[in-house]
């Protein structure tokens, strides 16, 4: 008892000596000290979402290690209240808050250095977005240079700079082969002379001058030095782990923690949200959602549905579980997979074989479990046999079909081809993101991972942040210039809707009095003229910014609307206004997903030309 005493004390000790005079770390020594197998899963859990949200922004389209990205990078650090937030703060200080997160960091990321060192495959992965969080970290640092210094003197980094005269003497040198430097400042900067071999990178972009085996590195790419040093100690490291992983066979607990790592869902948890958080959605708005809202994977399944009338036990699962956290009831899901499997077969069967499991997947039966609808990852590593019509849309569907279907969806060829290309390099939620901001002609920055997280922002993009069912009710618009109404239409309904839509395209009055001075510019004057085109001749240039982004969108809804109106005043009653509009797929996406603002638009409109 007393050796134990001693030994335990003498580890506390240990571990109060051990101090961070940096947020940043090379990570060289593994950590001293116990922790519990909560705080191990916890620390690790924490990591894995730190990694796969650089991982996102990686994939964003913003440039890597930009400003506009370490920005954005570290604004959803914060939001998700990461370590990594407060490990760098107060770079001198020793604040408990401070060392306890930096301690945090410290031994999560050799716990992860555990469950990524299996596969090639995994410790590729792992290699580099810990390299890309370290880079993006050490700009950000840099910032401040003090934590820097620390940084490296801690970590024995000394890189000595060139001698005045050598700088004088390849002045120009200097100049001509490093990027950003001139002549006045090439006086305040200062240069590194390395073997060329540990700037590789700076070589094979042609950013330094090179003599004699030695580039001459400016200061502002020293982070690449750094890195390229953190990256190959790092490769070794992981090699280290994985000869050495065998030993930890024998701990059951920590081999069950670490088993699957990589599969673990990192998002939102829909299966633990209060009633009043949750949407309502009932059987009847779930064909008119779908096309829209529903991902692919998901849109397949109820297309599935509808034309056999059946599905697999694993696709009635994952959609019936989908559907639950979508805000279907149960007494709903009851009626709506009751319509169509009695299509099949009668009452009796269903109710045998059928209305159990669906009970039982809303925590009603059995041992009422509150069932997690399946988030992508679960999805995209599931297995899926002959027959089967789940899994994920772009790993499980040959590319053939897969290009058929997306161009059923109403997706252009160059977004095909962008999906396609993701497919290939195996970024299946990039390729769902790329998907959702197609359908949508908006960006989403948030990514995608879970089946309900694309129906979840997709109702707050359409909806004004509303709840499904619950659209927000927006201000009538005005419009500058009138349209045909019914009382004008004549016994030609056919040429009254040729006229109608020549007229439109000659004369398109903007939705918003506020658009005026914008459609008055040279720039916007073809849009007069012919609006679909102009749209389409500067949707590249506009979808470049936010702000071309909201105009692009208020221009499609305008001249959408306004072709619905003109439709709906030539057409005598419902059934031939449909079948007009069914020729028109993008005035169908907006009846469908706005009919609320259609139907107050239209109102509008006609209350202002009375």
């Amino acid at each position: 008892m007393e050796f134990g005493s001693r030994k335990a004390r003498k580890r506390r000790e240990i571990e109060a000596e051990v101090s961070y005079p940096s947020g940043l770390q090379l990570y060289t020594d593994p950590p001293t000290g116990d922790i519990s197998l909560v705080e191990f899963d916890e620390m690790a859990f924490e990591r894995l979402k730190v990694l796969r949200t650089v991982e996102r922004w990686n994939l964003s389209g913003h440039i890597k290690n930009s400003e506009e990205w370490i920005t954005k990078l570290y604004e959803d650090f914060g939001k998700n209240k990461f370590f990594i937030i407060t490990a760098e703060k107060n770079p001198r200080g020793r604040s408990d808050e401070v060392q306890k997160a930096r301690r945090q960091d410290h031994a999560s990321h050799f716990i992860m250095r555990l469950a990524y060192c299996r596969t090639e495959e995994l410790r590729r992965w792992f290699i580099t977005h810990e390299t890309g969080l370290f880079k993006a970290r050490f700009i950000n640092a840099s910032k401040g240079s003090a934590d820097v210094k620390a940084f490296l003197s801690s970590n024995n980094l000394q890189f000595t700079p060139i001698t005045p005269e050598e700088k004088e003497q390849e002045r120009e040198n200097l100049m001509d082969s490093s990027m950003g430097v001139t002549g006045d400042s090439v006086d305040g900067m200062s240069f590194y002379k390395v073997p060329f071999m540990d700037a590789l990178d700076l070589v094979r972009q042609r950013k330094v001058f090179l003599k004699q085996g030695f580039a001459y590195v400016p200061e502002t790419d020293m982070v690449t030095l750094v890195c390229n040093s953190f990256r190959s100690n790092l490769s070794k490291a992981m090699i280290n782990t994985c000869r050495a992983l065998p030993q930890l066979d024998s701990d059951e607990r920590i081999v069950s923690l670490l088993q699957d790592f990589d599969r673990r869902y990192t998002g939102k948890d829909y299966s633990s949200r209060k009633p009043e958080d949750m949407c309502h959605i009932t059987p009847d708005m779930i064909d008119t959602l779908a096309p829209k809202s529903f991902p692919p994977c998901m849109r397949h399944l109820n297309d599935t549905l509808r034309a056999d009338h059946h599905l697999k036990y694993n696709g009635r699962l994952i959609y019936g579980l989908f559907l639950k956290a979508a805000g279907l009831k149960l007494e709903d899901a009851l009626h709506f997979w009751r319509s169509h499997f009695l299509q099949n077969m009668d009452v009796d069967k269903f109710e045998k074989r059928y209305a159990y499991s669906i009970r039982y997947n809303y925590g009603k039966e059995g041992k009422k479990t509150d069932f997690s609808p399946y988030g992508c990852l679960k999805i995209i590593m599931g297995s899926v046999g002959a027959g089967d019509t789940h899994g994920c849309t772009f790993k499980h569907t040959e590319p053939n079909i897969l290009k058929q279907r997306l161009t059923a969806y109403n997706v252009t060829k160059p977004v095909t081809e962008e999906i396609m290309d993701l497919v290939n390099k195996r970024h299946y939620q990039i390729a769902c993101q790329r998907y959702w901001e197609a359908m949508h002609g908006a960006p989403i920055d948030a990514g995608i991972n879970h089946p309900n997280q694309f129906f979840e922002e997709s109702q707050k993009f359409l909806n004004g942040d509303a709840k499904p069912g619950q659209v927000t009710k927006r201000p009538e618009v005005k419009t500058t210039t009138s349209v045909m109404y019914s009382s004008q239409a004549s016994s030609s309904t056919s040429t009254q809707a040729t006229q109608a839509t020549q007229a439109m395209a000659v004369e398109d009055a903007p939705m918003d009095p506020d658009l005026d001075d914008i459609l008055k510019t040279t720039l916007m004057r073809p849009w007069l003229s012919n609006p679909w085109k102009w749209m389409n001749d500067n949707k590249g240039s506009l979808m470049c910014t936010s702000e071309g982004v909201v105009l692009f969108n208020m221009l499609f809804i305008s001249y959408s609307l306004r072709k619905l109106c003109i439709l709906s005043s030539c057409c005598n009653g419902y059934r031939e206004f449909r079948t007009q509009v069914d020729s028109y797929p993008a005035l169908l996406v907006i009846l469908y997903t706005d009919f609320e603002f259609f139907r107050t638009y239209l109102v509008s409109i006609r209350n202002s030309s009375n």
